[in-house]
Order: C-alpha cells, then structure tokens, then sequence
C-alpha cells in the first residue's frame, strides 16, 4: 500500500473491534471510537456460530476466544409443557465442512476485550473510549466525524468511515437511511442464575423451548469468574408494569415453570434484564465512503443466536471490500458489492430464520404445533436433513452463498 489509508470505525462493541482488527491486519491505519467510557459487560450476544470461529481464527485470536468459553457440540428443542426434550442436534456432523463442528458460548465483551489487547500492539491503531460521534461528513476526498471530548468538540479525519454504532446508530441517522422493519409486541426478559438446568434437566448448553403460554430459550456462558451460569430468555407483555416483571417473585415463578425445585427452595438470581426486540434491517448499507456494520444495519431477534454472528461477517466482510480499494478510490465497483452480499443474505437467512425460530417456539395452535415439533424430530433422526438444517443454523450456508454474490 503505497499510502496507508485510515480507516475510522464508529463504535467499540464487538463488530467495530473485529473490524478494526480486520483492516489493521490488512494494512490499514485504524481510528475507534466508542461513546461509552468502558466495555459494555451487560449479558449480551454469546453464542458464537462454526462460520463466526473460522473468521475469528483468520484475525489471530481463536485460542484466547475458546479458552474464555465454553464449548457447545449440540443445541437441543425441548416441549416446556411436557418437559420433554424434542431434538438434539449434533454439529459434528459439521466435521467435513468447517474446522469448528461446535460452537463456542463467549460474552461477547470477552471478544471486545481480547481484541483490545491485540490491537494495543499495532502502530498506527487508536482506540478511544468516552468519545461519542456527534456528526459525520463525506466529499470526494475521504470522510470527517465530528467527535465530543470531555466536552469539547473536535474534528477526524479518513480514508473510509465504518458505523458499527448499535441500533441506536448516530451514523445510520446522520446518513438518514431508514431502518426499515418492526418492533416485536413483547419485551425479552434474561435472567442468569447460577443454577445447573443440564445436571437438573437434562439439558445441553443451548436448549430452545416450545410452549404456547410462555416459550424460553437457556443458554449457559461461562461467566468472568469460568465457573458457569445459566442465562434464561423470556417473552414479556408491555402491558405489565416493569417493576412487576422485573421482580424476584416472578423470575421464580418463570425459572420454576423450567424445573421445579423442591418446596422453599429458589433459584439463585445473578442478574435481570429486560429490552425491546426488533427485526429492521437498513435500506441501505452503504453511502459513498461510509459503511454500515453490525446492528446499525441489522437487528433481529436473539433466538438462534445469529444477530453478533452476522455482524461479525459483516465485518470481515467489509474488510476484504476494502482492502480491494486500497487506494482510497471511493467509486471502485467493488465497493458497492459489500451492500449486494451483506443485506440480501441478511434478510434471506438472518431475518427470516430469527422470525421462524421465534414462531416455532411459541405456535399456539395444537395442530401446527404438534406438527412443528415432529418437523424437529425427524429432521434431527435423518443424518442428511440433520446436517442440512445445520449448514444453515451455524451461517455456513449464508457464508457460501455471499462469496458466489460478485
């Protein structure tokens, strides 16, 4: 590269980190901008995808990645109402398509974390926590934020600009591209426990349970300490006062409907939180030097665990991209292939699959239902169909179809 080119990414969470890393590695200058002051460790994104560990092994990181996990060969469905587990699948079935026939359930801060310390040993990468962007510009020549230092505004300058901002996106506004999609009904609500459901129940590390009253997904992390936890994902109604579905007695009542402890006993409650949850995928990812990545162009549903995943291709993505205009050229064709690939697979596989996996948990028509958990079963009994389903859960497809898009 005969002058190295800055790449600015707006946002440190993991896609702005993994793209960051991405473009250091292929030469560029890196500037990072985070508004919050530290990494946010709230339980977020965790389970990471066969396809996601082949291109966190290309930046370098993998081992630190897994060490800090734990790693999951199978996810299950279960009927809640019966408590009964439904399928299995295995992703060693995956073992002639990907170097990783498992996934790996890491807090994505730990990727955020991990990336950090890489990026501290490269020349010409700055990493900024604690400066929110205010504005962003674009002309023929490259791209300037305008960014809020302990109050002081001041202006930066680039090549290319990546908005890896959130859903919330600063970028995505100042571009004034619409989020186009909608808000689920009801609110997610996470609990984490310290509590064993797979010694208790049977359960793998990632189990998805149908119930047309209340479905729930569990998922167990490893947590900072490496001693384990459970996270529980719930729907609840907007039409309920927060603090009521915020309570202990609730989350007892919720986490008990899973497996019932004896009389006077209760589950030990680390954590609670609730959030909105939506399906909007940008109209548009790309204006001339700025880019979007992560859930500034996409969010979706967490059943399936896709969302982190598809930013994490996003990223890489956009990496390769830029790499191939290295010159800073802002009208090379291939540049406008990152939108072609990145928002069709998108919405052909993430949104879909996300709106899919939610219904199937929480079918309420007896008949559909019945039907539904059959489909399961037998597509988990027959190796071919079982190893197709998982081409497609772990992204393997959405990888393959993306590099057959020019």
């Amino acid at each position: 590269m005969a002058e190295q080119k800055r790449i600015i990414v707006v946002g440190g969470g993991p896609v702005g980190m993994v793209t960051a890393l991405a473009c250091a590695q292929r030469g560029f200058a890196v500037t990072v901008l985070e508004a919050a002051q530290t990494v946010d460790t709230n339980p977020r994104a965790a389970t990471t995808h066969p396809s996601t560990l082949e291109m966190i092994d290309s930046l370098g990181v993998i081992d630190e990645f897994i060490a800090a996990g734990l790693v999951a060969r199978y996810f299950d469905f279960w009927d809640r109402e019966k408590r009964e587990l439904i399928a299995r699948f295995d992703h060693d079935l995956l073992r002639e398509d990907t170097k990783f026939p498992f996934v790996v359930q890491t807090e994505q801060h730990k990727l955020v974390n991990i990336i950090a310390a890489k990026l501290k040993t490269m020349s010409d990468v700055d990493v900024h926590f604690g400066v929110p962007v205010v504005d962003v510009e674009q002309d023929a020549n490259g791209v300037t934020v305008t960014i809020d230092r302990d109050g002081v505004e001041e202006k930066l300058s680039g090549t290319f600009l990546v908005g890896a901002d959130g859903g919330r996106s600063t970028v995505r506004k100042k571009l004034e591209i619409e989020f186009e999609g909608y808000t689920w009904p009801e609110q997610f609500l996470v609990l984490t426990t310290s509590f064993d459901f797979e010694k208790a129940l049977g359960s793998s590390y990632r189990a998805y349970l149908a119930d047309p009253k209340e479905w729930g997904n569990l998922f167990k992390v490893a947590g900072d300490d490496m001693k384990g936890r459970w996270r529980a994902v719930f729907p609840a109604p907007v039409d309920v006062p927060e603090e009521f579905v915020m309570s202990d007695e609730e989350a007892q009542r919720r986490l008990n409907r899973i497996f019932p402890l004896e009389d006077g006993a209760t589950y030990p409650l680390l954590h609670k939180n609730i959030y909105r949850v939506h399906q909007r995928v940008a109209a548009s990812f790309r204006r001339q030097r700025i880019f979007l990545a992560g859930d500034s162009s996409h969010v979706n549903n967490p059943i399936g665990g896709l969302g982190l995943n598809c930013g994490i291709h996003d990223a890489l993505e956009l990496a390769n991209t830029l790499a191939e205009a290295a010159d800073g050229n802002a009208e090379r064709p291939v540049l406008d292939r990152y939108e072609r690939r990145r928002r069709s697979l998108n919405i052909e596989f993430v949104q879909q699959q996300t709106v899919a996996n939610k219904k199937r948990l929480e079918e309420t028509d007896p008949a559909v239902r019945a039907q539904h958990l059959a489909d399961l079963a037998a597509t988990a009994a027959d190796p071919a169909r079982h190893r197709a389903f998982l081409l497609r859960t772990s992204l393997i497809d959405s990888v393959r179809k993306s590099q057959a898009i020019q």
